[in-house]
C-alpha cells in the first residue's frame, strides 16, 4: 500500500483498539468538539474535527504512521487548529470503509483524510463529502477521484529507480530475478512497469524468473527459494519490497552463496542484513514509501481549511538509501519488521502543500 499499505495481513479490530490505544473500530460521535463541517472558509480553519480512515491499520507500517500522525496532531491541537482526531480501521473492507466515511459526514467532520482500500469504490462517498464542505485528502493508496487531494509518490519511478542502478551494477549484462509483489495490486504493476521499462534498453540483461509474492517474509522466501532453485547462476535480484529483498538475501546468506546484488527498500530486516554484508562485499539501494506522507496530507487539509491554494495531486521524491547514507536510516536496536524514516521538515512540508 503503501503502497504500502497493501502488506501484511489484516487483524482483529479489538485487539487493534487495545494495542493502538485508538477509537479505530467505529465512528463514534463527539459533541464536545462537533463542527458545521459545511465551510471550507479561512474562518473555519480552527479547531477542526479531523477523522483518518485507513483500510488496514496492522502493518508495522500503519502503526509507524499512526504515531506519526499523531504526534502532528498534538502539535495542531496546541496551536488550536485541531480539536479532535480519531481513526477508523476498516480491516481491508471495502464496504466497511465506505460506511465510516458516509458516518463521518454526518457527523460533520470538518476533515477526512484516507488511505483508501480501493481506488476506485470510495469515489462515491468521498466526493459525497467533497460536497457537503469537508476537506478530504488521500494518501498512500489513492482514489482515482479528481474531487480529492491526493498525496503519493510515484512508483513507476520506484522501479525505475531500482532497475537503473542493477542495470549500472552489470554494466548491463547478466542474469536477474524479478521479485514482484501480488499479481494484479496496483502498487506492484506500478513498480514493475517502471523496471521494465528500463531493462528493454538492456537486451542482455535478462530476466530468468518473474516471481510474484505477498510483501512478507515468510512467503517470499519460499517463492524466491523456489526461483533460485531453478536458476543458482544468477547475477543480480530486482525486488521492489523490503521483505522480498531480505527473503532473497537471506537464501543467498543461509546457502552461502554469492551475494549478488539486490536492490530494497527501508524494511529494517533488510536493511539490517546489508549493513552487516557490507564488508563482504554486498551492495544495495533502496527507497521508501515514507510514513510522513499521512503528516504531509494532515498539513495539507488545515492549510486548504486556512484558504491556501493547496495543490491537487502532491508527488512526495522518493528517498534514496544508498551504500554511503545506509547507517543514517538503518535501525539495530528497533524490529526487523519497522521501517525505518527519517521526519521530514516542515520547510519541506510547506513547500510540498503551497504554502
Amino acid at each position: 500500500m503503501n503502497a504500502g499499505s497493501v502488506r501484511g495481513a489484516v487483524a482483529v479490530a479489538a485487539s487493534l483498539c487495545a494495542l493502538a490505544g485508538i477509537s479505530a473500530c467505529d465512528v463514534q460521535s463527539d459533541s464536545s468538539t462537533a463542527k458545521s463541517g459545511s465551510s471550507a472558509s479561512p474562518a473555519a480553519a480552527k479547531d477542526l474535527k479531523v477523522g483518518w480512515s485507513t483500510i488496514y491499520l496492522t502493518p508495522s507500517w500503519m502503526q509507524q504512521t499512526l504515531k506519526m500522525m499523531e504526534g502532528d496532531v498534538t502539535k495542531l491541537k496546541s496551536a488550536g487548529k485541531v480539536s479532535s482526531f480519531k481513526t477508523l480501521n476498516a480491516n481491508g473492507d471495502t464496504s466497511q470503509q465506505i460506511a465510516q466515511i458516509r458516518a463521518m459526514i454526518q457527523q460533520k467532520y470538518d476533515v477526512i483524510i484516507v488511505d483508501a482500500g480501493s481506488s476506485t469504490a470510495l469515489n462515491p462517498a468521498l466526493e459525497q463529502a467533497v460536497a457537503a464542505g469537508i476537506t478530504v485528502v488521500a494518501f498512500d493508496s489513492l482514489p482515482t477521484s479528481t474531487k480529492v487531494i491526493r498525496v503519493g509518490t510515484d512508483q513507476k519511478a520506484w522501479g525505475s529507480m531500482m532497475a537503473t542502478w542493477l542495470a549500472d551494477k552489470l554494466k548491463g549484462k547478466g542474469t536477474v530475478i524479478a521479485m514482484n509483489g501480488p499479481a494484479g495490486v496496483a502498487v506492484s504493476e506500478d513498480r514493475w512497469a517502471g523496471a521494465a521499462a528500463v531493462f528493454k534498453k538492456y537486451p542482455d540483461i535478462k530476466i530468468v524468473s518473474n516471481v510474484h509474492s505477498e510483501y512478507n517474509l515468510a512467503p517470499a522466501a519460499q517463492a524466491f527459494a523456489s526461483a533460485y532453485s531453478a536458476h543458482p547462476d544468477i547475477d543480480g535480484v530486482f525486488s521492489q519490497g523490503g521483505a522480498l529483498s531480505a527473503a532473497a538475501l537471506q537464501t543467498l546468506v543461509k546457502q552461502d552463496k554469492k551475494l549478488v546484488p539486490v536492490t530494497g527498500e527501508n524494511y529494517n530486516g533488510f536493511l539490517k542484513m546489508w549493513r552487516s554484508h557490507q564488508k563482504a562485499g554486498f551492495s544495495s539501494i533502496a527507497t521508501a514509501q515514507p510514513n510522513y506522507l499521512a503528516v504531509i496530507a494532515l498539513e495539507a487539509a488545515v492549510a486548504k481549511r486556512e484558504g491556501v491554494s493547496v495543490p491537487q495531486d502532491i508527488t512526495v521524491p522518493l528517498p534514496e538509501i544508498t551504500d554511503k547514507n545506509l547507517a543514517d536510516y538503518v535501525k539495530p536496536d528497533q524490529p526487523d519488521d519497522s521501517y525505518p524514516i527519517n521526519d521530514l521538515p516542515q520547510s519541506e512540508i510547506d513547500k510540498l502543500i503551497g504554502k
